[in-house]
């Protein structure tokens, strides 16, 4: 057995998804790039990990929780857009999105250095030519300078949503939208937040749910349209 082999496997066994499907998952979602998905989980199980980006509880949960969780909110995000993924840390939801649709371009935005080292690390090994890495904050002027307006933000665990409205939609082009991923009170967060919704610009906000054939627990994700 090769070295890759024995790699992929003990990916496999330490994923925890609950079923022997995950090969076939890893293979439907991400297509071609299904090699780059198992070494980014090899980027996130040992560097990110030492260098304290993701917390060593999280490892056997990488696959279920993290990459297919990210991966899958592109259900919400059409063909051949431009994508700006805020607060990305590790590079979730961005990496995983970029690596299961191609199609898109993707911005990852992150202001702390040691994590845009590691970004522009793992974007350079998987030769993500479709992946950016810009560090800063989605507020600051010289970020929506250099990202201009793009069709779709998306964020993961960033904030609430209000303030996280304020952040996102100034990126987003008219017509365009924010699309962030939240648990169960994603609905309850709409609505306790609908004046900061409105005050930048936000229209319709919805929770759909992604990933619905792929995984156990359901991905929601909250679209917000933009003036």
């Amino acid at each position: 057995m090769s070295n890759t082999s024995k790699n992929v496997d003990k990916q496999i066994d330490s994923a925890q998804v609950g079923d022997a499907k995950l090969p076939s998952v890893i293979e439907s979602l991400f297509g071609e790039n299904a090699d780059r998905a198992y070494r980014y989980h090899t980027w996130l199980a040992e560097e990110a990990t030492v260098r304290g980006l993701i917390g060593p509880r999280e490892t056997p949960k990488l696959w279920d929780r993290h990459i297919i969780n990210s991966a899958v909110v592109g259900e919400a995000i059409g063909k051949g857009l431009e994508v700006a993924d805020i607060g990305s840390g590790a590079g979730l939801p961005g990496i995983p999105l970029a690596l299961a649709r191609p199609d898109l371009k993707v911005i990852l935005v992150e202001p702390l250095l040691r994590r845009t080292t590691f970004l522009n690390e793992v974007v350079a090994d998987l030769d993500l030519d479709n992946v950016k890495v810009v560090r800063g904050r989605a507020e600051e002027k010289a970020v929506r300078a250099e990202v201009g307006q793009v069709d779709v933000v998306t964020s993961r665990a960033v904030a609430p949503l209000g303030k996280l409205a304020g952040w996102s939609l100034p990126l987003v082009k008219s017509g365009g939208a924010m699309v962030a991923l939240k648990g169960g009170t994603a609905q309850e967060e709409i609505d306790r937040d609908a004046k900061l919704i409105a005050k930048a610009k936000g229209l319709n906000p919805r929770v759909v749910e992604v990933g619905g054939s792929v995984l156990g627990t359901p991905t929601y994700a909250v679209i917000i349209q933009k003036k």
